[in-house]
């Protein structure tokens, strides 16, 4: 009985390691290399940076949060302008249709290495709620292709300022397969929005606010490693000097 029963247990790891489910938020992962560009890609701020032992992982699910004027737009901004000034082609999967062109081109951003995916959520439905939940649906989609075609340095799924039961009613399943879809490519995926989503196990948050009256962003660093949570603040100057 006790072989039958460790016979079927390697089976079912077997099986969960060919579809890549064998891992979990808890599984222990080892150190990234801040150095390794294959690994890490940096904002662009170099204090952020530092505090982020480099940049945002790549090959995970990490999230860019924080309420309106938090200064999560221009950090996404400089974000796309350090990837496509490394020469890496990036991508907004906007999906309130609400990306500046304008500021982006202000901002450094190279214009011909940048794929904009417009989509048609609104933040006030009224009554009409399940078209805009249709309209989400579609644009989870083309992020799928996005993630599929595979040779983007930085996609950034926005879905800042949509109403928060547009995305709370997608499946959470919705999530683990973008992360499947990521994970080992050199793709540093992001999710924009008012509120934590979703994150792959080596993913992070970074959770973003106005420090006071210094008209300074204070981000909040949350992510699981492997020597335990890290959660820790750091506060910056989007004037502060950036990496072309």
């Amino acid at each position: 009985m006790a072989l039958a029963t460790l016979a079927r247990r390697e089976s079912l790891l077997t099986a969960l390691k060919a579809r890549r489910l064998d891992r979990t938020l808890t599984t222990a992962l080892p150190a990234l290399d801040p150095h390794d560009e294959a690994c890490i890609g940096a904002t662009g701020i170099d204090l952020l940076d530092a505090s982020l032992g480099g940049g945002f992982p790549r090959g995970q699910l990490s999230e860019l949060v924080g309420p309106r004027s938090s200064g999560r737009t221009s950090v996404l901004m400089t974000m796309l302008a350090a990837a496509t000034g490394r020469g890496e082609l990036a991508a907004v999967v906007d999906a309130l249709d609400a990306f500046d062109v304008e500021s982006a081109a202000a901002a450094g951003v190279d214009l011909d290495r940048l794929l904009w995916v417009r989509g048609h959520v609104v933040p006030n439905p009224g009554m009409c709620r399940d078209l805009n939940q249709r309209a989400m649906e579609q644009t989870v989609k083309a992020l799928t292709l996005v993630l599929q075609a595979g040779n983007f340095g930085l996609v950034a799924f926005d879905v800042a300022d949509a109403p928060a039961d547009a995305w709370r009613r997608l499946p959470f399943t919705t999530w683990l397969r973008l992360q499947r879809m990521v994970e080992g490519r050199p793709t540093i995926c992001v999710i924009v929005g008012n509120e934590p989503m979703a994150r792959s196990a080596a993913g992070l948050t970074l959770k973003l606010d106005l420090d006071g009256a210094a008209s300074r962003v204070r981000a909040r660093i949350v992510r699981a490693r492997m020597h335990g949570r890290e959660d820790r603040t750091v506060s910056f100057g989007m004037a502060e000097p950036v990496h072309d």
